[in-house]
């Protein structure tokens, strides 16, 4: 046990290490190519950050255990577990790091139109996914459209981010990169080769440390005996979205509040369509009722994001009743 703490307590610290070497890097990133922080953000970290998720499912269903079960279970649990924590507990955890600085009746603001796209276009993709769980196995074709239409449905959000990112630029809500950055302070010039230098270092040390944080996490799991499907909704998340969730603190933390929650919101969109096809197809996708919970409140947190936010943003403490969502979630399944 005292082996997995100190697992994970290491790779906690690879981590965070290696969002701050990404965020820095990406800020510079998007400041070079002249776009929005909504595409920044959305799209860029929210793709990047996601690779540890992303991997999970994957590898559990095309190269897991010789239990199919099992792989199915960590699949499912996996690719929905993700966007119920993004939703829930790392807009909680993004407010509590404001809290102090901003109070109760602060706002976090970002830019208004592309977190309503994102959101718009998660609560879309998400009940499509929720409904792909009555569609009984046998009706392959059916389960083959919808997934289909997941994946459309994530190429319209991208065009639709790009295409916007012109006239926010026009509007003030451009990247700008608020450090030196690290690479450049070892006498290395700020130029696209070592932007993408750092950028593949953050990266790969965010995958890197995901996967063992994954690892230690699984370890405790085991000695305390969790399910594989609790594990993989409640546990592997945890892990996997930190890259997610430091990223969004350190950028709100900084008032970079578009970047800050295009970050989770962006990742909800990827992991609300790309992933749910996946698992439509390659795993029985049924309306189980640790799932099913998992699913409602995921949409009624979502639901709530879209809910609250004003021109001037959201207020903090609406963000804190989310975290309260994640807390009925551990009652029910616990």
């Amino acid at each position: 046990m005292t082996g997995y703490a100190l697992e994970l307590a290491a790779m906690l610290l690879v981590i965070l290490a290696a969002s701050e070497l990404f965020t820095n890097a990406l800020e510079h990133l998007g400041e070079k190519l002249g776009i929005s922080e909504g595409v920044t953000g959305s799209l860029f970290a929210a793709i990047g950050t996601a690779l540890p998720e992303t991997m999970v499912p994957l590898l559990a269903l095309l190269a897991g255990t010789s239990n199919v079960g099992v792989n199915e279970e960590i699949g499912v649990g996996s690719i929905l577990g993700a966007p119920l924590m993004l939703s829930t507990l790392s807009t909680c955890l993004m407010a509590l790091a404001v809290l102090k600085g901003r109070g109760l009746q602060g706002r976090i603001s970002p830019e208004r139109s592309g977190f309503v796209r994102d959101i718009n276009f998660f609560l879309l993709a998400f009940s499509i996914s929720a409904a792909a769980m009555y569609v009984p196995q046998e009706l392959r074709y059916l389960r083959a459209g919808l997934s289909l239409t997941l994946v459309l449905v994530y190429f319209v959000y991208i065009m639709l981010t790009l295409q916007a990112s012109g006239r926010l630029v026009e509007e003030g809500h451009g990247t700008e990169a608020g450090a030196s950055m690290f690479l450049a302070r070892l006498g290395l010039p700020t130029n696209i080769l070592t932007i993408l230098m750092q950028l593949g270092m953050g990266l790969a040390l965010l995958v890197f440390g995901a996967k063992g944080f994954i690892s230690g996490v699984e370890g405790v799991s085991r000695i305390l005996g969790i399910s594989p499907l609790l594990l993989s909704l409640l546990v592997i998340p945890i892990a996997t979205e930190l890259p997610e969730k430091v990223n969004s603190i350190l950028w709100a933390r900084r008032g970079r509040d578009t970047l800050a929650f295009g970050n989770i919101t962006g990742a909800m969109v990827f992991q609300g369509t790309l992933l749910p096809a996946i698992g439509i197809m390659l795993t029985p996708w049924q309306p189980r009722i640790e799932v099913l919970s998992g699913v409602a409140l995921t949409l009624i947190a979502a639901a709530w994001l879209r809910i609250s936010v004003r021109q001037a943003g959201l207020p903090v403490w609406s963000l804190l009743l989310n975290g309260m969502l994640y807390a009925t979630y551990l009652a029910i399944t616990l």
